[in-house]
């Protein structure tokens, strides 16, 4: 189906790899890793203080949660699934760029904003914010 003037399509694919289609016989790994940075990004969550970084470790999470959902229970079985992806964008069933889903979007826009707060100085934990004290001066403790 052609949206948007032909900018974007919805091209129903299913893939059993990762991105771009990488390690298509290897899905029962994507389902033990995507399963590990879940649990590890609801454990740092707790941590969170500063809301930048709410929202860029939620759409990770998000991401990462949307597209294990689909390794755990579509088909051929249970840990082995394969991940539903119908964007494409400029033409249809990734012609131009590889074919995507919400969960991928919202992980590579996460990982993107996590990348932007590190380099601008807006790091995880206060501490991270802290600016180095001038040489000679004894930093706070």
């Amino acid at each position: 189906m052609r949206i948007l003037g032909g900018l974007v399509y919805l091209s129903l694919t299913w893939n059993s790899g990762a991105a771009f289609s990488l390690g298509t016989g290897y899905t029962w790994i994507f389902t033990i890793v995507a399963s590990a940075v879940v649990v590890f990004l609801v454990l740092l969550s707790r941590k969170i203080v500063y809301p930048g970084w709410a929202i860029a470790i939620g759409l990770v999470l998000g991401g990462a949660a949307g597209n294990l959902v689909d390794r755990y229970f579509r088909e051929p079985g249970f840990a082995h699934g394969h991940v539903v992806d119908f964007i494409s964008v400029f033409k249809p069933f990734a012609e131009a760029f590889p074919i995507f889903n919400l969960a991928d979007s919202a992980l590579c826009c996460g990982v993107v904003l996590i990348v932007l707060l590190e380099l601008t100085g807006h790091g995880f934990s206060p501490e991270a914010r802290k600016k180095p004290a001038p040489d000679g001066a004894k930093a706070d403790a």
